[in-house]
């Protein structure tokens, strides 16, 4: 059954009253730029034509529209995941992570239209039929065997990332193969230039170059540079493994300099540790403590292979890290009445959000969903916070078959009162978050005030 316990202490000092813009701002204002983006293939596209006649030539004109917006599409969707700071403390790497993958989604749709539009409309202007059509494009225009193999590795990445086939994939598995963009992309930049006739001109293919190497450089900079800059700047070492129950450990790691990371909690790191086995792969994994100028403390549970060995690596260890990531932080509280809802392992993040995130007595509440009390972690801080700042506490325990759900809209409605003037942070299982996102909107909880961050890959 659902258990609930409830500490107060003396009254916090409550926020300072500021005016800050919406949380959405900064998303809203990057989604716009990219969608404005995409106008400027359109424009080359409009600029060198005179004029569409015929079915071949519709067709032939659509097949080129979908081939510039997927080659502006694929840039862009790597600089989404290229890890910028500004756009990952400000828009979210739980955000930018859906936009890609619907980006990916579309660019997927968009250069299948362009294969099949293309060569019916050349096989229409040749007059003959569209299998001799394919095989005269593959093997007689420049630089179309690159770009066939790059286009059917990018419909192999596509097939991998389909949420049916991730499920059945490691993270490991799905890391690598997703690496194979970058060769897709690289093999058919070439032919853009070589056969792209709205790139023939120069500011055509001016465009089409800042655009490419300037998603290089960033990668580059963001995803190879910089990481190793602050590796050898820091040093991180695992100084500490430390048992917080059933499968369930938190890594200590030292340094130097820590205070200059500029973590905050909610946030995230992207660990590689040098041990066999685990420094060719990195993992994302949430602060679960407030960063301090001495120690970084990251919680992990053993969900597969990778976290099963991290549990067991010894002290000593180096340990390479790219962040802070993520914008699942104090920043987009808006409200003076704060909710945090964790399931599982999502209490990693909010563990350091209830300890720091800043309200009055009474103005901050966490929901800790577990099946069994022998999975709840951090009780004893949790109740120790609780007691310290005057919050709420509550365990909602036991399994939905014997309990019922205990997030519906009615729940959390009575268990947290004045509920819709909340915001809410949100971190546990992907069907879990789901679920109560859809209550809390029930609830009457503005979409704009909920938080979330997903485990999901």
């Amino acid at each position: 059954m659902s258990t609930v316990t409830t500490r107060r202490a003396h009254r916090a000092p409550a926020p300072p009253g500021r005016l800050r813009p919406p949380a959405d701002t900064v998303p809203a204002l990057a989604l716009a730029a990219i969608l404005l983006g995409g106008l400027i293939p359109v424009a080359l596209w409009w600029d060198g034509e005179l004029g569409v006649l015929g079915l071949d030539g519709w067709l032939t004109n659509a097949g080129r529209i979908a081939g510039l917006l997927a080659g502006y599409a694929a840039p862009v969707l790597i600089v989404l995941m290229s890890r910028i700071p500004f756009l990952e403390r400000n828009v979210g790497s739980d955000r930018l992570a859906r936009w890609h993958a619907a980006g990916g989604r579309w660019m997927t749709c968009l250069v299948l239209v362009h294969v099949l539009t293309i060569v019916w409309g050349y096989s229409l202007t040749a007059h003959q039929n569209v299998v001799a059509e394919g095989w005269d494009v593959v093997f007689h225009y420049p630089d179309m065997i690159k770009a066939t193999l790059g286009t059917l590795l990018l419909f192999a990445v596509g097939i991998v990332s389909a949420r049916a086939a991730r499920k059945r994939v490691s993270y490991e598995v799905w890391y690598y193969l997703h690496l194979g963009t970058y060769v897709a992309i690289a093999l058919t930049f070439a032919h853009a230039i070589s056969n792209g006739a709205e790139l023939g001109d120069g500011k055509g293919r001016a465009f089409w170059y800042l655009l490419y190497f300037g998603c290089a450089a960033l990668v580059a900079w963001f995803r190879l540079l910089r990481p190793w800059l602050l590796d050898r700047r820091h040093r991180l070492t695992l100084a500490e493994v430390r048992a917080e129950g059933p499968g369930v450990v938190s890594l200590f790691l030292t340094g130097r300099r820590l205070d200059e990371l500029g973590a905050e909690p909610g946030q995230f790191f992207r660990l590689q540790f040098q041990a066999p086995g685990l420094r060719w792969v990195s993992h994302p994994y949430s602060l679960s403590a407030p960063p301090t100028a001495h120690y970084l403390r990251f919680t992990v549970k053993d969900l597969g292979d990778h976290s099963a060995a991290v549990a067991a690596l010894r002290p000593g260890t180096k340990v390479r890290a790219e962040g802070p990531y993520g914008a699942f932080t104090a920043r987009r509280r808006r409200a003076r009445e704060v909710l945090l809802v964790a399931a599982g392992v999502g209490i990693t993040p909010l563990r350091a959000l209830f300890e720091t995130i800043p309200a009055g007595a009474g103005e901050l509440t966490l929901l800790y969903r577990a099946s069994d009390a022998g999975d709840l972690v951090f009780r004893q801080e949790l109740e120790q916070i609780a007691a310290q700042r005057g919050a709420r506490l509550h365990y909602l325990v036991g399994r939905r078959s014997e309990v019922g759900d205990p997030l519906t809209a009615e729940s959390l409605s009575r268990l947290v009162p004045g509920l819709s003037r909340h915001d809410v942070y949100l971190c546990g299982p992907e069907r879990m978050a789901e679920q109560t996102v859809r209550a809390l909107r029930a609830a009457g909880v503005p979409r704009h005030r909920i938080h979330h961050e997903s485990f999901a890959f």
